[in-house]
């Protein structure tokens, strides 16, 4: 689900691997669609690499996505920028044993914002609908 799908510091959004280039990858906003090229010295992070704390140890992101799929049946989830206390509450709701030391509020809207990208643009699937 998440294979191809990367997050750059200092871009928002989250971008799509298009092609290799000679000295760089070739990546697409999954915002606008604009192609770009992403250089070796640019901090790029696969999101089927990312994992989030638990007190049990670390869950994938893709796990975590899927659980706010489910909770939410498929829609979107709670505004990003709600205040921090509904931030924490809701996640709470979906993953109840969550870091709360060590996963911040930042960490949270970031989830959330990059989950409500991914089902605005239909790339999360249950597993019976990947199969």
């Amino acid at each position: 689900m998440l294979n191809g799908i990367l997050s750059i510091t200092g871009q928002s959004g989250l971008f799509k691997l298009v092609s290799q280039a000679k000295n760089s990858i070739i990546i697409e906003s999954l915002i606008d669609g604009h192609r770009m090229p992403a250089y070796p010295s640019s901090r790029v992070s696969s999101l089927e690499d990312i994992s989030m704390y638990t007190e049990d140890g670390d869950i994938k992101l893709e796990e975590v996505f899927l659980k706010i799929f489910d909770f939410t049946n498929g829609a979107k989830a709670i505004d990003p920028k709600s205040n921090p206390d509904e931030l924490k509450s809701y996640m709470e709701k979906i993953l109840p044993n969550y870091d709360k030391q060590r996963v911040y509020v930042s960490d949270i809207k970031k989830l959330f914002t990059w989950y409500n990208l991914l089902v605005e643009k239909n790339m999360i699937k249950k597993k019976e609908e990947k199969e």
